[in-house]
């Protein structure tokens, strides 16, 4: 079982899922801190829902890492690991995250099933939502709120830092996902083949 068939299960499952709500985005290869780490697989609508993929052929050494940004932005995080990784995973990542296992059906197809549900993330820090904002979609935040004086031209980071001063964190939360779902111009908006 490789990543791209746990990917293609992921998505054929999502889009079911999700199917008829227009309210709801898909993406692959999600950037987190700028780039700096990938969330395989997104969806943002009332929240976003991160999901980790380790397929039988990965390896679980970059997993403490993408566990700390992703419980820093994220509204709910999953890890879908091969039934060999279940057990050293499921100690690797906190108890809100959810867990699903991908088994090898038929072949070379692949199935995802739940064996923990996501809850809601109890340590998202709003200068990593803000961060999720590329700098005109915060500087237009800014202006909407009355608060882009004397930010305009300062680095991003200035900008991400005054967000979660004028803004509550579930109007931030409320504003970046709206952003999110109207950029145009993502790195990839399908699985990868």
């Amino acid at each position: 079982m490789r990543d791209i068939d746990v990917r293609h299960a992921l998505w054929e499952q999502l889009r079911a899922e999700h199917a008829g709500d227009d309210d709801t985005r898909l993406l692959d290869e999600f950037g987190l801190e700028h780039g700096d780490v990938r969330v395989d697989v997104v969806v943002i609508n009332g929240e976003i829902h991160g999901y980790e993929l380790k397929s039988e052929r990965d390896t679980l050494a970059r997993l403490p890492r993408q566990v700390t940004a992703y419980s820093a932005a994220l509204d709910r995080a999953t890890l879908v690991v091969a039934e060999g990784h279940l057990a050293k995973a499921s100690a690797l990542v906190p108890d809100w995250w959810g867990l699903s296992i991908a088994h090898s059906v038929e072949g070379s197809a692949v199935r995802v099933e739940a064996h923990r549900i996501a809850a809601r993330n109890p340590e998202q820090q709003m200068l990593s939502v803000a961060r999720l904002l590329w700098r005109p979609e915060a500087l237009k935040l800014l202006e909407q709120a009355g608060a882009a004086r004397g930010v305009r031209s300062k680095p991003r980071a200035f900008l991400y830092e005054r967000l979660t001063e004028c803004l509550a964190p579930d109007q931030l939360r409320d504003q970046v996902r709206l952003a999110l779902k109207a950029r145009s111009g993502w790195r990839s908006a399908a699985p990868r083949t």
